[in-house]
């Protein structure tokens, strides 16, 4: 994931208000189930150094415990008001990612890395189930090894063109080997669907120990991203915009080990968005 400015930045503050209406869904659904949740990564950054979304950001990540994540999946359909609804795997035949969007219907913002996936991502948020990361060495190694990789194979059954942050002869090797790996995925059998579950069923591998932390297992290196329950939850509201969002109890220790001096804007070649290649606002224009 690179850094692209948008030409039109009300286009970008368009975007960034249909996130937060979403994001409103959200809370007023998982308010109503009593179900714990979290905003995450530069989201929770945005609302601790911003107030609001950093001014460069164009997505919402959210987090959840995974019996929380299951029972939002489960119950919140029947509470979304009608223009929302909830994409994964198990809802898209050609889904990308192992956790969930809250999506807006009627709409469109396909990142450049999602060019060639049948797929056509809406404006969402993203929603992270937490999975027990193992305290046994063993386990945990099984945990990280199998979760990486059903991870980018669902993601390779899907497009067979990733983002690569690199050019020249490595690139042509690179997307040569992804073309390969989604033709034997396809020709095998293997949709998203099934590789998810051997993704989740990794995840998963600790959910009845007794651990001392959590992790979100989409990342490329979840160790980074490990936290305890209780440096999460009860999640703390802190102003964002015109709203408030829900950010973890000790923000200051998660964003610290997971950023370093985050209240430090970073330089320009630092900076991650997801420039869409087709943003299409639907129902709800630009004023």
């Amino acid at each position: 994931m690179a850094f692209k400015e948008y030409g039109n930045p009300e286009e970008l503050k368009h975007l960034q208000k249909l996130s937060e209406m979403i994001l409103a869904e959200l809370d007023r659904v998982c308010e109503r189930l009593n179900i714990p949740y979290a905003v995450y990564a530069g989201t929770a950054i945005g609302a601790i150094r911003h107030k609001g979304f950093i001014p460069w950001d164009d997505d919402v990540d959210v987090i959840m415990p995974r019996a929380d994540y299951e029972r939002f999946l489960r119950e919140a359909p029947a509470e979304l008001d009608e223009r929302f609804a909830i994409a994964n795997t198990r809802t898209e035949p050609n889904f990308t990612s192992p956790y969930s969007y809250l999506t807006l219907k009627g709409t469109y913002c396909i990142p450049e890395f999602y060019k060639s996936c049948p797929y056509e991502k809406p404006i969402s948020i993203d929603v992270f189930p937490l999975d027990n990361i193992s305290d046994d060495p063993a386990t945990r190694k099984k945990q990280l090894k199998r979760t990486w990789l059903w991870g980018r194979l669902i993601f390779l059954r899907a497009t067979p063109e990733p983002y690569l942050a690199f050019d020249g002869i490595k690139r042509t090797l690179v997307l040569a080997a992804c073309h390969t790996a989604h033709a034997f995925l396809k020709l095998f059998g293997q949709t998203p669907a099934k590789l998810q579950k051997r993704w989740e069923a990794a995840a998963r591998l600790a959910e009845h120990e007794e651990c001392r932390a959590m992790a979100d297992f989409s990342d490329q290196n979840p160790e980074a991203w490990s936290m305890t329950y209780d440096e999460v939850f009860p999640a703390i509201e802190m102003p964002f915009d015109d709203m408030t969002v829900k950010v973890p109890k000790e923000f200051n220790t998660l964003l610290t080990r997971e950023y370093g001096a985050y209240m430090t804007m970073p330089p320009v070649e630092k900076r991650k968005n997801h420039y869409p290649y087709k943003l299409d606002f639907g129902p709800y224009p630009m004023p």
